[in-house]
């Protein structure tokens, strides 16, 4: 983010506890950039970790699931079941990228060719505004991380997750111009207000 808009002292401090252990699959290209939101997310979770793959002449990595618990993509496939329906506890392995790389993740990375997807259970539309959804009922990754939390936790950690989602999202759109000042719930930043003057 711009200096000056940083979410950071937001972020939960200690991160967010979970018996869930959460698992990014980030693709080098969504890894670079700006308005990614999986790895702000794992960055509130003290029990998870990012893997980056798709490395030109670089084999996929090894990903494992960790001991004690069952293994769940978390991605709408035809033969997804809903999270809600799984016992825990879980190792929750998210695709991070667009669409197309999020969906090819399983055929690429060999260790997760045999674990079974999850979908979440329907809700409200994405507050995600910085990107075009191409998919009806998308989400951004911190939202399908923090909603997926909720069935596993408990609603808690989604009501302690989404402030930070929401501030960055706001800040962003503020620095385009696309929102008011009054508009930002998080505020925004005297510091930034007197260097752009939105």
């Amino acid at each position: 983010m711009l200096e000056g808009l940083c979410v950071c002292a937001l972020i939960p401090a200690p991160p967010l506890a979970t018996r869930t252990r959460v698992v990014l699959i980030v693709h080098r290209d969504e890894a670079r950039k700006p308005t990614n939101t999986g790895l702000l997310a794992l960055r509130c979770l003290a029990n998870g970790e990012v893997v980056v793959r798709g490395r030109p002449d670089e084999p996929e990595p090894a990903i494992t699931t960790a001991p004690g618990t069952r293994a769940v993509v978390l991605f709408p496939s035809d033969d997804a079941v809903q999270l809600d329906r799984i016992e825990g506890p879980i190792t929750l392995f998210v695709p991070d990228g667009t669409w197309r790389q999020a969906a090819k993740v399983r055929r690429r990375v060999p260790s997760l060719r045999d674990v079974p997807c999850a979908t979440l259970p329907p809700g409200e539309p994405s507050r995600y505004r910085l990107r075009a959804e191409p998919v009806a009922g998308g989400l951004a990754t911190f939202e399908a991380i923090a909603r997926a939390l909720a069935v596993l936790e408990g609603p808690a950690i989604r009501a302690q997750l989404e402030p930070v989602f929401d501030a960055m999202v706001e800040r962003t759109l503020w620095s385009r111009g696309a929102l008011p000042t009054a508009a930002v719930r998080s505020g925004v930043p005297a510091e930034a207000i007197a260097r752009w003057r939105r």
